[in-house]
């Protein structure tokens, strides 16, 4: 993988841990959009990984 791909993928893993962040710091989060949330950042995490 190149290295643009890769610092594209580690901009939106950055993108969505701040998404989590945001989401658990309201009074009620919305726990089904931080799971998927934390689904996606797994998933860029691992194409990280392998690239």
């Amino acid at each position: 993988m190149s290295n643009a791909h890769v610092s594209s993928l580690t901009a939106k893993h950055a993108e969505i841990e701040a998404r989590i962040n945001d989401e658990q710091r309201r009074p009620l989060p919305d726990m089904n959009v931080v799971a998927l949330l934390k689904k996606q950042k797994l998933r860029l995490k691992e194409a990280i990984a392998t690239g």
